[in-house]
């Protein structure tokens, strides 16, 4: 009988492992207690504007192109039609299970299975599954982040109305008011962007501004030739030096430095950044430390012109009287606060003891290689590896869990594997001024971790294929082969086991 998989959640993660598992012969169900597939871009979470961070091409599946009628950056709506068409065009709809939320897990250790219970959300009913495998795939962005402000409650009680960008579905929210977005992040300046023109006035409020990417660098060059290669990820010394990468940041430095700079000094030029105000402190390269943002198209020219107000290095201190008041003692007049804040990590399914058992002290998820968590059987962990490439994290995240699965893995001791995972965990805080997303952070070493996952699962691209990687952009459909290599694999052993069954039989 095939092992039973569980994978909860139905974005890049989720429909990635499942497929794969799928086609690999296992018994697997995939939770999804929206109505549709795509995760963060379903309908019920996407703002207006939002689109993608990547050109499509870049950030298509391995096995399915984006459509090409698609435009450079499709739309967040395109996004959830691209899921719909990768579900259609393999075949596995029949294991989704949408509109189902998964309440709670629990570890059975005499009988080594999972107990996951589940509720219908149109239905109403409750139900309970044994699985042999739990694959957590529900995503870094789940559960929406917003602070509990002084004085909010009081705010929203005389009219005031309270939204997390994932929440801004729809511009009449915000029509003929008066709104402040929190935040200066992509989700922040695309929201601030797409209702500029519909409110009455649009106050941005930044605690940091950092440096923003346009599409295309000095209007001629697309931001992919710099950034979604391995040179580009090169710039940025990673946490081994190997190989070229010992050139770049040693003896070939002063000509790295000079890149970045030209590039910052472009772009500057480019974003009227010191017109607008919003010049980021410190070099370029600092984007590597928090999150490289792509710019919002026409929001330094509605900041330039007065439509966007930002009020920059200053955040909310309190809610009084209808007013907004900022630590730098503006006060804002506010019909509608629009947070950008980001989301927590949260698995609501887990319970204390087993959050405990995931995550270190400080909350930090305590995964090797950011997908099996150190000394926890029978569970993985896969798209907890945000990156520009997200959707081949996910993918070669899933291979491994394949492998994982099939024995096929020669994981080190726990004692091993814990020092890993404690080594990457400081140098991401060191590197980033702790925003490393309780460790799910890897941008903007995307390929890096994708090798290490690849390499260990015996999966390697070829030499020639990483050399093209190193100059030109990166190509989602390179990655294809490593799926036809476990499908034979998996074959293979299928056969032997067959075999041996029939020898002992005679």
């Amino acid at each position: 009988m095939a092992r039973r998989i569980a994978v909860v959640g139905a974005g890049f993660a989720g429909l990635s492992t499942g497929k794969l598992l799928n086609d690999l012969g296992y018994n697997v169900t995939i939770f999804e207690k929206d109505s549709e597939v795509g995760g963060v871009w379903t309908s019920s979470r996407r703002y207006p504007g939002l689109g993608t961070q990547n050109p499509g091409s870049t950030y298509a599946l391995s096995e399915h192109p984006m459509p090409k009628f698609y435009p450079e950056w499709p739309s967040g709506e395109q996004m959830q039609a691209y899921f719909e068409s990768y579900v259609e065009k393999f075949g596995f709809r029949e294991i989704i299970k949408l509109n189902t939320e998964v309440v709670s897990t629990k570890y059975i250790e005499e009988r080594k299975v999972w107990e996951v219970s589940t509720n219908d959300l149109g239905e109403g009913v409750a139900s309970c599954q044994n699985f042999d495998f739990l694959i957590v795939c529900n995503g870094i962005f789940s559960k929406p982040k917003v602070p509990n402000w002084e004085g909010l409650s009081e705010w929203k009680n005389s009219g005031g109305t309270l939204l997390h960008t994932s929440e801004l579905n729809d511009l009449e929210q915000v029509k003929g008011k008066k709104a402040i977005v929190v935040g200066y992040g992509k989700s922040s300046c695309d929201a601030a962007n797409s209702i500029a023109d519909v409110a009455e006035g649009v106050d941005v409020v930044a605690r940091k501004i950092i440096w923003k990417v346009p599409k295309k660098i000095g209007g001629l060059i697309n931001f992919k030739h710099l950034f979604l290669t391995r040179f580009g990820e090169g710039l940025f010394p990673y946490f081994e030096l190997r190989g070229f990468d010992k050139i770049i940041h040693g003896i070939g430095r002063p000509l790295r430095n000079f890149m970045l700079g030209s590039v910052g000094y472009v772009i500057s030029k480019q974003l009227k950044l010191r017109e607008c105000g919003l010049y980021p402190y410190g070099p370029l390269e600092t984007i590597s430390r928090t999150s490289i943002s792509l710019a919002t198209d026409g929001f330094f020219n509605k900041v330039k012109n007065g439509l966007i107000k930002v009020h920059r290095d200053t955040s909310i201190e309190r809610f009084c009287d209808g007013f907004v008041y900022l630590r730098n003692g503006t006060k804002l007049k506010a019909d509608v606060v629009i947070s950008g804040t980001g989301f927590h990590q949260d698995i609501p399914f887990f319970d204390k003891e087993l959050m405990r058992k995931v995550t270190k002290e400080n909350g930090d998820f305590n995964l090797y290689k950011q997908v099996i968590p150190v000394g926890v059987p029978g569970l993985a962990f896969v798209g907890y590896n945000s990156s520009f490439f997200s959707q081949l994290s996910c993918e070669a995240a899933a291979m491994f869990v394949s492998e994982y699965l099939r024995g096929g893995l020669q994981l080190p001791s726990p004692e091993e594997q814990q020092k890993y995972v404690d080594e990457r965990l400081k140098w991401a805080s060191d590197r980033t001024d702790g925003h490393y997303f309780k460790g799910t952070y890897v941008v903007p070493f995307s390929l890096r971790q994708i090798d290490e996952l690849l390499d260990m699962s015996g999966l390697s691209l070829g030499k020639w294929t990483k050399l093209k990687q190193w100059l030109f952009v990166v190509n989602p459909s390179q990655y294809a082969a490593c799926y036809d290599l476990l499908k034979e694999r998996n074959s293979l052993q299928d056969n032997n086991v067959d075999m041996e069954k029939s020898y002992a039989g005679s």
